[in-house]
């Protein structure tokens, strides 16, 4: 059984998972205002293709065999499901609000803790399905179940976020032989590959705008992607991964500045109970010593 992590490293995976979360969410406005005039699967091919270029430095620097793997089937397996659940968020943020959008897709740590229990053996405790179902109770707040919950576009955003557990759970499993550089290359070289078969069909000269929305969603993916998965290789997946809530949250304020969407009341509960699933997996908030001894 390998040893937990400590208190500092996972204090500093729970940062590096939140500034994943803050850029991501910065993302989701470059992908806002890019699909009012681009369509999915453009977009989808985009934020894969400038990964690549962003990893070319890194293959002058260290050589190709800096990519050389041994778990070439983990990682298409990883890029596959991924790009999956990529395809759906991306229409999610086109159709929904953007806190709604992060709703569905960062519900995803809760099925983190039993995907990584199935594949990675990983011991779940009361706390993670504590935190989890505090989670979900916000996430079912921030949607309500209306008619932004249950319909297509719902089981649409749902379903993105069961294959983005799963591909950070590979990614979890990644991290113990494999670099996070080396991750996310991978996921962008085969994505960009798949991607690039239906965005073939719609190709047409883009206008600056549109280059510079698509181009800064690239940017601020890839760089999320290596935080998310340094994250993960410093602390197991089911323990950090409510902190993913933190998202909607930063796409709440986006959707306010950006749209002028204001949160009601339920969503402000349901804000409040995300901030309480990632406090509940945070060891900051751990239970004082002193009050430990007097049991």
């Amino acid at each position: 059984m390998s040893s937990l992590p400590s208190s500092n490293t996972t204090v500093q995976a729970i940062g590096f998972l939140m500034l994943s979360a803050f850029l991501f969410s910065i993302m989701g406005v470059c992908i806002r205002l890019a699909s009012q005039s681009v369509d999915n699967a453009t977009i989808v091919f985009f934020r894969n293709v400038v990964g690549l270029f962003i990893f070319l430095p890194l293959i002058l620097k260290k050589g190709t065999g800096f990519f050389k793997t041994q778990k070439l089937w983990m990682h298409t397996w990883r890029s596959i499901v991924g790009l999956i659940a990529m395809y759906g968020f991306f229409y999610a943020i086109a159709h929904l609000k953007l806190s709604n959008a992060m709703v569905f897709t960062y519900s995803s740590p809760i099925f983190i803790p039993l995907i990584a229990w199935l594949f990675l053996k990983e011991q779940i405790t009361a706390k993670m399905l504590i935190a989890a179902l505090v989670g979900l109770i916000g996430v079912l707040c921030v949607a309500k179940p209306d008619s932004g919950m249950f319909n297509q576009l719902s089981l649409i955003g749902l379903g993105a976020s069961f294959l983005a557990a799963m591909a950070f759970v590979t990614v979890r499993a990644l991290t113990a032989t494999e670099p996070p550089e080396r991750i996310v290359f991978y996921f962008c070289f085969f994505g960009t590959l798949i991607s690039a078969i239906p965005m073939f069909w719609s190709w047409r000269l883009f206008t600056f705008t549109e280059l510079i929305y698509l181009i800064c969603a690239g940017l601020l993916a890839n760089i999320s992607q290596l935080f998310m998965s340094n994250a993960y290789k410093l602390a197991p997946a089911g323990e950090i991964g409510p902190v993913n809530y933190i998202a909607i949250i930063f796409a709440g304020a986006w959707g306010y500045f950006m749209w002028h969407e204001l949160p009601d009341l339920y969503s402000l509960i349901g804000f409040a109970f995300i901030f309480m699933a990632i406090v509940l997996c945070n060891p900051l908030f751990k239970r004082p010593q002193w009050l430990k001894a007097r049991r």
